[in-house]
């Protein structure tokens, strides 16, 4: 089974970058869709983005739309996130989680979740 480890989050400025990154332990990585999702204190956890095995497939979320882009290395078992432009509203805990099967926005979808990452962008 693949365990997840997420990093790279931190406090930045609007309109600054952040690159997070997702390790995936396990033989299996590139049999697994994986998904970005975040939440926000007091609200639900959200859709960012997601990936298919073979990358050939990426859908996000509207709002991340232009400024996120999610990339998947199946050689070192890594899923990444690049954040540019960010705002003050692209806080949140950070997760990433995988699936097989295809590509989902829906959360309950995912099997596998890492522990979250933190994000803060100051205005």
């Amino acid at each position: 089974q693949v365990q997840l480890v997420e990093s790279g989050g931190g406090l930045v400025q609007a309109g600054g970058s952040l690159r997070l990154s997702c390790a995936a332990s396990g033989r299996t990585f590139s049999s697994y869709a994986m998904g970005w999702f975040r939440q926000a204190p007091g609200k639900e956890r959200w859709f960012v983005a997601t990936i298919s095995r073979t990358a050939d497939t990426i859908y996000y979320e509207t709002s991340v739309k232009g400024r996120f882009t999610i990339s998947r290395d199946n050689r070192k078992n890594m899923v990444y996130l690049q954040m540019n432009s960010l705002k003050p509203e692209d806080t949140a805990v950070y997760y990433c989680a995988a699936r097989t099967g295809t590509v989902s926005d829906i959360s309950a979808h995912y099997e596998l979740w890492g522990q979250g990452t933190q994000v803060t962008v100051s205005s």
